[in-house]
């Protein structure tokens, strides 16, 4: 079959990637979460601990320890324990695979 253009469903996401990436999505879906990574992000260093994020939030140490703990599970962000402390940190690599996955397939350099 001769194309005049790309076709249209070359470039979708196969249900298997889609079922994998629809967590990590989900995680990123809440307006704090998504302020968790994009401060921890922006942090010197890439880290931030736990404690840090309360301020900035506006949220009582449980409520941003629920959230770190979801983007821990979607593998989003990893935190490093330093004595009582724990600092977290964005997953690069994680996120690289959600640009990847939202990418149109035309866009990413082959």
């Amino acid at each position: 079959m001769n194309y005049c253009c790309t076709p249209l469903f070359e470039a979708v996401i196969d249900d298997s990637a889609a079922a994998e990436m629809a967590p990590v999505l989900a995680a990123l879906a809440d307006p704090v979460r998504l302020r968790i990574v994009s401060i921890l992000a922006g942090s010197p260093g890439g880290a931030a601990c736990g404690c840090d994020l309360e301020t900035p939030l506006g949220l009582s140490q449980p409520t941003v320890s629920h959230h770190l703990r979801i983007l821990r599970e979607a593998g989003l962000v990893e935190g490093t324990r330093e004595g009582r402390w724990v600092h977290y940190r964005v997953v690069p690599e994680r996120l690289s695979e959600i640009r990847e996955a939202l990418a149109p397939r035309s866009a990413i350099p082959v």
